[in-house]
């Protein structure tokens, strides 16, 4: 599974050369700290709101909405015309694409989110990528560690196979959705224009323009456009 199957990696985003689209798609994750650590320019725009607590090295666009209160952890690195609404927790190792949705009371460590990406309420994203344009409703949780904490496995066409990561959320291809207060358990992935339903738990993977609703046991069925 590569990473080119689920993403486009966006050119407003500085780091292009460290996520491979031809690598599986899961390596991401662990690019991630590299990416952040081969250098940037901090920069933090004038007229902070008191409330807001950032520490270390972050960038943030000029253009980005701030709320009264929130704090930023770095390293982090913030696009243009994101909008972070009150009381988020970025908490290191976070790239947030352009015009992308940072959720209230929403917590984010070592994750990607690419452009467009909308997490408004009450979520966890922990190392996992979010696709372009992709959504997550209300209360949804990436859980990213198994209950074991053995390594996480990924579920592909050729069978299980092992990502080599103890702490690996979800990966959500390009236009994703997941409806409110649902739970994808470690190592899920949902192809690009797939949507898992409400108040589901879903492990395993979701191929391109599929629709999960859970019932005593889940159904994948072709997405209704």
């Amino acid at each position: 599974m590569k990473a080119s199957e689920l993403f486009e990696f966006p050119a407003s985003i500085p780091f292009g050369s460290f996520f491979d689209p031809e690598a599986p798609a899961w390596e991401w994750i662990g690019q991630i700290k590299p990416a952040l650590a081969s250098g940037f320019d901090a920069q933090i725009p004038e007229n902070v709101p008191p409330g807001v607590s950032v520490t270390g090295k972050v960038y943030i666009h000029e253009s980005v909405e701030l709320p009264p209160f929130c704090s930023i952890e770095g390293p982090a690195w913030i696009g243009e015309g994101v909008q972070i609404r009150p009381g988020a927790y970025i908490r290191g190792n976070v790239i947030i694409g352009a015009r992308s949705v940072v959720g209230n009371s929403c917590e984010y460590k070592n994750c990607l989110l690419l452009e467009g990406v909308q997490t408004p309420h009450f979520s966890y994203i922990g190392d996992s990528v979010l696709g372009n344009r992709s959504h997550l409703g209300a209360g949804v949780i990436l859980s990213n560690l198994r209950l074991d904490q053995k390594l996480v496995k990924v579920e592909t066409e050729t069978g299980k196979v092992e990502s080599g990561l103890r702490k690996f959320g979800a990966l959500l291809g390009d236009d994703a959705e997941v409806g409110c207060n649902s739970v994808l358990n470690p190592g899920s992935v949902i192809g690009p224009r797939s949507l898992v339903g409400p108040l589901t738990s879903f492990k395993g993977t979701l191929l391109p323009d599929q629709l999960y609703m859970s019932k005593s046991e889940g159904v994948a069925l072709p997405r209704l456009v």
